[in-house]
């Protein structure tokens, strides 16, 4: 016997027509993941990027913090002795900036930030020595005022405090009324 060679085309083309169905279902599956996979990379990335550009906002912010913080040392500690040039008596002691002070603008990349430092003195007295204790506290952020009670997107707020003591003595010698 002879097979009937129209009988196998008939299955072979059945086969086909089978596979070409299964093919596009594949294709169209594929498709779909690599999309799904492509969006959730983008948005991966954009997350990041984002969340790079505030970490590098806060550190600028914690600089001009410290920029205000070194501002108010200045200003309560009197490291030059201006306020007693010649003499101890009387005695005049370093005081508070004020309530609260914003500093000028600050220069390159920490110009965006606003920085506001307030100051509370402490007096205090052990026998001859006359003591200020001062805290320093310096706010900085990017958008006005300082701090913003009601801020907007990519708001960065840093806020650095310090404790500060200045001795003076009126009946010290040299250095000029140091309390050593």
């Amino acid at each position: 016997m002879r097979p009937d060679p129209n009988h196998e085309s008939r299955i072979t083309n059945h086969g086909i027509r089978a596979q070409r169905g299964f093919s596009i279902v594949t294709a169209i599956f594929l498709i779909v993941v690599l999309a799904a996979l492509g969006v959730f990379i983008v948005t991966v990335t954009s997350v990041q990027q984002s969340s790079q550009a505030l970490d590098v906002q806060g550190v600028r912010a914690y600089q001009a913090a410290r920029a205000g913080i070194e501002w108010g040392a200045y200003r309560v500690l009197d490291p030059n002795n201006a306020l007693n040039p010649a003499t101890c008596s009387p005695l005049v002691m370093p005081a508070c900036p004020g309530a609260s002070t914003t500093l000028p603008a600050l220069e390159g990349t920490l110009s965006p930030f606003t920085v506001t430092v307030t100051c509370i003195e402490t007096p205090a007295t052990e026998g001859n020595r006359t003591i200020r204790v001062f805290r320093v506290q310096s706010t900085a952020c990017n958008q006005a005022p300082c701090p913003n009670p009601t801020p907007a997107a990519g708001y960065v707020e840093r806020q650095l405090t310090a404790t500060l003591s200045k001795c003076k003595d009126e009946t010290a010698a040299a250095p000029r009324c140091a309390c050593g």
